[in-house]
């Protein structure tokens, strides 16, 4: 652990603008990493999740409408995202990550918010796509259900929208951001459901 007087105010500055956190906060962050910047970062990320992770009981029943649509005015998304207090939910960040979920799912097109709201016909047809697949390539009985499941994981993570990685931060998954988010104003946040429209399709 750093000294803290090896702390520069500058780097503290810099985190806090960087994450949000209070100065207190930040400063702790360096003091335990050793004034490495993003390894602070990472520090805070990780306490910020588990303060999240202790307020999932929570009641989210205020929040916003965010809205998006595209430049080709083809396609249109509205979404709903939900946190504890109307407080939270003025706010400039809140707003901004309701706006950013809004473009992605307009960019990434999910089927719903989690895979345990992907329509069971859906999933089914996959599956059995899947075991199609695995009976064409000859693989023997005893891993065949182990690559369906595998080929089921990845359509989950491509498909829902909480496993998704977020358009405009590849290495971030939508969770991860809302988590950010989350620990940025201590409340729970979720995405209680979203619609995408778009000229020529149907659902």
């Amino acid at each position: 652990m750093a000294d803290t007087t090896t702390i520069n105010a500058k780097d503290v500055k810099d985190l806090r603008d960087r994450t949000g956190a209070g100065m207190m906060e930040c400063k702790k962050a360096l003091q335990e990493t050793g004034g490495d910047v993003e390894k602070a970062i990472d520090w805070l990320r990780a306490k910020g999740a588990a303060k999240a992770a202790k307020r999932a009981d929570k009641s989210a029943n205020e929040g916003v409408i965010g809205s998006y649509i595209h430049f080709d005015n083809k396609t249109a998304v509205i979404v709903e995202l939900n946190c504890e207090t109307d407080f939270v939910a003025n706010t400039e960040q809140f707003r901004a990550l309701a706006k950013d979920l809004a473009l992605h799912i307009a960019s990434a097109a999910p089927l719903a918010v989690s895979p345990s709201q992907i329509d069971a016909a859906i999933v089914e047809r996959e599956r059995e796509v899947y075991r199609e697949q695995v009976r064409a390539e000859g693989k023997p009985d005893h891993i065949a259900g182990k690559i369906v499941d595998g080929k089921l994981q990845k359509f989950f993570k491509e498909t829902a929208l909480l496993s998704q990685s977020f358009v405009k931060d590849p290495d971030k998954t939508i969770e991860q951001l809302i988590t950010d988010v989350s620990a940025k104003t201590g409340e729970k946040i979720e995405v209680a459901r979203f619609a995408r429209f778009k000229v020529g399709e149907r659902n």
